[in-house]
């Protein structure tokens, strides 16, 4: 187990290495807030990560290590744990490839596997390539679905957060026809009481949860649809009756705007775009994608291996910065919340 009197050790891992993983990782290591509120551990291709930092003329140094307990967290030296030892020096940028995925999914597993063990309190992953995923034998959506099986969690949530706005998903990765099919009450019940925990693992003890409606303006009267009145409303309900502070159904097109102004800690979206595209028009270089649901806090960029930019050092670093920072911050309040609870049963 790592030393809960230590700043949290995170593992950052470096995707895919045709794309901007290596870089986004390396240039956040570089900001001094890094060190300051954690222990970063590379995770990954150990050549793909030497090999942007010669392209980028980025003043680190890398230390590869076999083992956790063989970091020593040195500013200017990046700990890199590559157990894998594939050299991807040569492997071009900006392509789709079977290698790029499999050290990309490997590197993600073997952290979620550290976290599981508690060698790592928490990950932050870099962008992967979905078809690079397949080409590679791995058939899985996304890091989330990796993170729910490796973990042994039954179940899997997507938050994201954007300055002030935090939003997670009744659905995400199917087509919108299914997605209207899954907006019902005992799943909508289950992501509220997820969020509940998960805004609590980020510090606000008693959070205000907004939850959106499925049909313009969630219109009373069932005017364009059920939903909203029949699976919507009963979930809220039942949210309120535990204990939970939820609000809805609320109309979508205005509840995100008011949440991104600190009205609502969190906004409960029923379908992958009414969420994600409300979080990116406030910046898509800025926004954390969070895995909620599973015993392992995850953090990750809000955007893609961006080929288009991989190999020219023009990656930008600020989404995979501040998925690193709110994995520390997640950590810190848990254990804040652990040890408030173990006082608690000690003194009653």
């Amino acid at each position: 187990m790592s030393d809960q009197s230590q700043p949290p050790i995170i593992g950052l891992t470096l995707g895919d290495p045709t794309g901007v993983g290596p870089e986004v990782v390396a240039k956040a290591l570089l900001h001094d807030s890094i060190y300051e509120r954690l222990q970063p551990i590379a995770i990954g291709s150990a050549s793909a990560l030497e090999r942007i930092l010669e392209i980028c003329g980025i003043d680190l140094a890398v230390r590869t290590i076999a083992d956790v307990s063989d970091a020593r967290f040195e500013r200017g030296t990046v700990d890199t744990l590559d157990i894998w030892h594939r050299d991807h020096r040569e492997l071009p940028f900006k392509e789709v490839t079977a290698a790029g995925g499999e050290a990309a999914v490997t590197a993600v597993i073997e952290a979620v596997k550290l976290c599981a063990a508690g060698r790592l309190d928490a990950m932050a992953t870099s962008p992967l390539h979905k078809l690079a995923m397949k080409m590679a034998g791995y058939d899985y959506p996304g890091h989330t679905e990796i993170v729910q099986e490796f973990s042994g969690a039954r179940t899997s949530r997507m938050m994201l957060v954007a300055g002030k706005l935090r939003v997670i998903h009744v659905s995400t990765h199917v087509g919108l026809a299914e997605a209207v099919t899954l907006v019902k009450t005992d799943r909508i019940v289950e992501v509220i009481g997820i969020f509940q925990q998960a805004l609590q693992d980020m510090g606000i003890d008693s959070p205000q949860i907004a939850v959106a409606g499925l049909n313009p303006h969630a219109e009373p009267g069932n005017l364009f649809g059920m939903e909203d009145s029949e699976q919507v409303e009963p979930a809220v309900h039942r949210a309120r009756r535990d204990g939970i502070d939820a609000l809805g159904p609320m109309p979508p097109d205005t509840v995100f705007a008011r949440a991104s102004q600190g009205e609502y800690d969190g906004v409960v979206a029923m379908y992958h775009d009414q969420g994600h595209i409300a979080v990116k028009m406030l910046g898509i270089h800025n926004g954390v994608n969070v895995t909620l649901g599973t015993p392992v806090i995850r953090t990750s960029v809000d955007h893609g291996t961006a080929y288009g930019r991989a190999g020219e050092n023009r990656a930008e670093e600020t989404s995979m910065l501040n998925a690193t920072l709110l994995a520390a911050d997640m950590v810190m309040a848990r254990r804040r919340r652990q040890a408030y609870a173990t006082s608690g049963a000690t003194s009653g």
